[in-house]
């Protein structure tokens, strides 16, 4: 099975169960609240690992209390965490989520350390890094670092998985050296300043960052499913329908399903439809990695769903 390697951020996630989203100046009241280990990056290494893979992650945390729980963590599901470094110059990465009945959230980040990952981290740790053979990429660090490694990668013809998330400008020399664009309907927006509400939309946002670069767009749509656009062709592949309870990993969750399918040499719809199923089983519970499911879960949820049960 092929390794894969994430750099990305690392937070501690403050969850908080509402009936609704509340309008500004509201005062609403919750009766759950909860502690997690999150972060994009730290969601999808959690994700690879529970799938047995074999999984290193590259990022930083504060010289706190939340860092050496995250490292135990991180021990306990035995990911490799050698470059992943404490600073005294800011705290550990702190994210507020607030998940309502429907099971969707709303997320503030706060990025303490994860902002402080550069460029010479990425060279201290390189020869260990290219080890690995698939890549998985957030927007939660600095883009220094990354359009620094991608690079290095590209000439080493990894496997580059970018999640553009959350949104922002990219340079076109990191859109076209990823192997793999994974932006959610609202992301793909942001990236191409198009419209993404209907299929047809979502399929010439992606050829727009095609036309920038980009060699495959795989649009995560949600209870839609997911869209693989190359340059010849699109695809959707529909999610699987599951009473979602919270929603907050389900695009990590896919991205670190898909890196498994294709270290497992699925091909890219295979890979869509077994990254469409561990997002699916990560809504069923709350909180972001506890929810995550192992691969002994995803066969049990194929096997269901062959016998009728889904």
């Amino acid at each position: 099975m092929a390794k894969i390697c994430v750099i990305g951020s690392l937070n501690i996630d403050l969850t908080v169960s509402v009936p609704r989203f509340h309008m500004p100046g509201e005062t609403i009241f919750s009766n759950d609240f909860k502690t997690f280990a999150g972060g994009k990056g730290g969601n999808q290494a959690v994700a690879a690992a529970k799938l047995s893979n074999e999984v290193m992650m590259v990022g930083k945390l504060g010289d706190d209390q939340y860092a050496n729980f995250y490292i135990d963590l991180m021990d306990d599901l035995k990911i490799n965490h050698d470059a992943v470094l404490k600073s005294k110059d800011a705290p550990s990465g702190i994210a507020l989520i607030e998940v309502d009945e429907t099971g969707e959230n709303r997320i503030i980040v706060v990025s303490g350390a994860n902002m402080l990952v550069d460029v010479a981290q990425i060279k201290n740790y390189l020869n260990r890094i290219l080890e690995y053979d698939i890549f998985l990429f957030q927007l939660e660090i600095p883009l220094e670092p990354m359009v620094y490694l991608v690079e290095i990668l590209k000439e080493h013809n990894k496997i580059i998985i970018l999640d553009p998330a959350p949104a922002r400008e990219l340079p076109d020399e990191l859109i076209s050296n990823v192997t793999i664009l994974t932006p959610n309907e609202v992301e793909l927006g942001i990236l191409s300043n198009m419209p993404t509400k209907t299929n047809d939309d979502v399929v010439l946002a992606a050829k727009s960052l095609i036309a920038r670069g980009a060699k495959k767009v795989i649009a995560k749509l949600g209870s839609r499913g997911a869209m693989l656009v190359t340059e010849n062709s699109n695809t959707m592949v529909p999610a699987y329908k599951v009473n979602a309870i919270d929603t907050t990993a389900a695009g990590d969750s896919f991205n670190a399903g898909l890196a498994t399918a294709l270290g497992k040499h699925f091909d890219d719809c295979k890979a869509i439809r077994f990254a469409n199923a561990v997002a699916a089983i990560s809504t069923t519970s709350m909180g972001a990695q506890g929810a995550m499911p192992s691969l002994k879960d995803v066969k049990e949820f194929f096997n269901k769903i062959k016998n009728g049960q889904i």
